[in-house]
């Protein structure tokens, strides 16, 4: 894989660049003129397998061992198992992901946890969810596993042990090897990958089109390339998903000399009725049902406290409406990040589909999005305010912290948090920087500023969970890696880059 598909790879990045400074000349997108066939061309996608057709609910997480019983017991449809935003890369997170699956398959995974003496078993074969698996993005290098002297792509690496030890194997067991591609910038980036496919079914001996692949539109390039994706991937394409986090980082770091009509209010104020999200998932809707693939929803990331009802209430409502949406939209189905949140998204879904697999049916023709009405970032009435820079410091700052500590999936301030949170909360706090924002309490965007809120946080952290264990941590290494990517004047195109570089094990 490596020497066959790497100089593709590389050539699509230095691709990514080209289009980057393009759209910093213009602060302009529209769809692609050189495709417009695709887009006006009769054509469908290959039907979903019978594993793959009901997807009403996803849950998504690691792949630890516990995390993996969990989540195929969940109840959901489908488990994302994650190799991406959810997995700090430690060459044992990444080696001990692979086995996890391969024991679940072969079901010799259940264990009972030294420390607390709960046992976690599967249940029986038929309640499980269908994994769904997601390697790391096309930029990422894994640099455990070097060969002719440079490090292999994390995306082959976690692709290739994946499918070369389970494509059998899940076949047997009458699903097969599915796929989640993150990061995707371009049409041309899925057909490298549509080429991968074809080439590993042939290498393994199984059938093609036994492959199939969802797509994470959560990049504001590939939302104007939804129709070609799917086309490039027609044989192999199970659906698109509407990426939250990622899809508000993509326009920031693509917009971020835009001024100030880019510049976007606190992540929390930006929710999925946004003007200019709403565009984009209702775009994704049509296009999938046009073209007889599955859409799937963003991302519920509540975690239930075990300590406050009322706040449960309150999360469990907007989970619920949130769903609700979704499912009226013409979604096929959703991801939750907690299990106990399966049901309530299990609900939404059920009272739309009925018995019905999913509503492939709903052309959602009614649909009709203008290339600007995507990128209307000034249509939002919100504006950044003081207390959403502390959030993106503090969050940022416990993000980072963890994922130095190889945890991938961390829950913070009730919120199951990912890559793609830090990613926004150092993004946001580089755009208000350089676009001067000045907040509601008069206080303007500065690097002293954030510099003096995150010495604030830094200090707030040890007195909370004291000297021994901030000792313990990586608290003063976060804090520094938050502070140099939200500040450099150049800004790092992924977060997990430098971060990569500081990552022991």
């Amino acid at each position: 894989l490596h020497r066959r598909f790497t100089p593709r790879r590389d050539e699509l990045l230095a691709r990514r660049a080209e289009r980057r400074a393009e759209i910093a000349r213009t602060s302009h997108l529209d769809f692609l003129p050189d495709t417009a066939q695709v887009r006006e061309g009769d054509w469908k996608v290959a039907p979903a397998p019978a594993a793959l057709n009901d997807r009403r609910v996803e849950i998504t997480g690691p792949t630890d061992r516990k995390m993996t019983v969990n989540a195929l017991n969940s109840g959901a449809k489908v488990w994302l198992a994650d190799f991406e935003d959810a997995s700090a890369p430690t060459w044992e997170n990444v080696v001990l992901g692979q086995l996890n699956l391969i024991d679940a398959y072969e079901r010799r995974i259940d264990f009972t946890d030294p420390r607390t003496g709960k046992s976690y078993a599967l249940k029986p074969a038929e309640q499980l969810a269908t994994v769904v698996m997601r390697p790391r993005g096309w930029h990422l290098e894994e640099r455990h596993l070097q060969i002719e002297g440079r490090p292999v792509p994390g995306a082959l690496v976690d692709f290739g042990l994946y499918f070369f030890h389970n494509a059998k194997r899940l076949i047997e067991l009458g699903k097969g090897p599915y796929f989640y591609l993150p990061k995707t910038e371009s049409h041309l980036e899925a057909r490298l990958w549509n080429e991968i496919f074809v080439f590993s079914q042939d290498y393994v001996g199984i059938p093609q089109g036994t492959v199939r692949a969802t797509v994470l539109i959560e990049t504001i390039t590939a939302a104007y390339e939804m129709e070609e994706i799917l086309y490039e991937l027609r044989d192999h394409a199970a659906g698109l998903n509407a990426g939250r986090w990622d899809y508000l980082f993509s326009i920031v770091k693509n917009f971020r000399d835009g001024g100030g009509k880019f510049v976007l209010p606190d992540r929390n104020a930006v929710t999925m009725t946004a003007p200019f999200r709403r565009a984009y998932t209702e775009l994704l809707v049509r296009t999938c049902h046009k073209r007889g693939a599955h859409a799937i929803g963003g991302m519920a990331a509540f975690i239930p406290s075990r300590k406050d009802a009322e706040a449960n209430r309150v999360a469990f409502e907007k989970v619920k409406a949130d769903k609700d949406r979704e499912a009226g939209d013409g979604f096929d189905g959703s991801w939750v990040a907690h299990p106990d949140l399966v049901p309530i998204a299990m609900a939404s879904f059920d009272a739309v589909l009925g018995e019905k697999p999913n509503q492939k049916d709903r052309l959602r023709e009614d649909v009709s999005v203008a290339p600007g009405e995507l990128i209307a970032i000034d249509s939002l009435d919100a504006k950044p305010t003081y207390e959403g820079l502390r959030n993106a410091v503090q969050v940022g700052i416990r993000y980072i912290e963890a994922w130095l500590r190889g945890l991938g999936a961390v829950g913070i301030f009730g919120l199951m948090e990912d890559a793609a949170t830090a990613e926004i909360s150092r993004s946001q706090i580089w755009q208000w920087i350089n676009a001067g924002v000045v907040f509601e309490n008069g206080k303007t965007a500065t690097a002293d500023l954030t510099r003096e809120i995150a010495a604030g946080e830094l200090a707030a952290i040890r007195a909370e969970i004291g000297e021994e264990a901030f000792a313990a941590g990586k608290w003063q290494q976060a804090h520094d890696l938050l502070l140099q990517v939200s500040l450099d004047a150049d800004y790092a195109d992924f977060l997990t880059l430098p971060a990569y570089d500081q990552l022991v094990g």
